[in-house]
C-alpha cells in the first residue's frame, strides 16, 4: 500500500477544507464528521491528537480542549480520490458535544 504525501491531499479549492470522518479504532464505530484544513492536519500529525477546523468559529481547535474528551490518533487513511479522510482514533469520553458516545444516534424514519 502506498502512503499519501500531505501535498497530494485534495483540499477543497474554495474553502481549503476536507471532510474528516472519525472512527473508534477498537469498536469500529463512526463517531463524528468534522472538517480539517492543511494546518489542522499538520497539527494532528505533529501532536498525535486530532485538531479540526471549526467552520462556525473560523479557527483551529483540538477536540477535547475544553471538555477533556480528546481523540488520540492511531491511523490516518485517505479515500481513493484523496478528498476525504478517515481518522482511526482512541476516544477519551464521549465524542459528541451532546454527551452521546457518537454524533450519529438519530435514526431517520423510513416510511414504505
Amino acid at each position: 500500500m502506498n502512503g499519501v504525501n500531505i501535498n497530494q491531499i485534495q483540499f477543497d479549492k474554495i474553502t481549503g477544507l476536507i471532510p474528516a470522518i472519525t472512527q473508534d479504532y477498537r469498536k469500529k464505530k463512526v463517531l463524528m464528521l468534522a472538517y480539517m484544513n492543511k494546518e489542522s492536519l499538520e497539527k494532528t500529525i505533529e501532536t498525535g491528537y486530532v485538531h479540526y477546523w471549526s467552520r462556525s468559529r473560523n479557527k483551529l481547535w483540538m477536540k477535547g480542549e475544553t471538555s477533556g474528551n480528546t481523540q488520540r490518533v492511531k491511523e490516518i487513511i485517505m479515500d481513493c480520490d484523496n478528498d476525504a479522510i478517515l481518522l482511526l482514533i482512541d476516544q477519551k469520553g464521549p465524542a459528541c458535544h451532546t454527551g452521546h458516545e457518537t454524533c450519529f444516534y438519530k435514526k431517520v424514519k423510513i416510511e414504505a
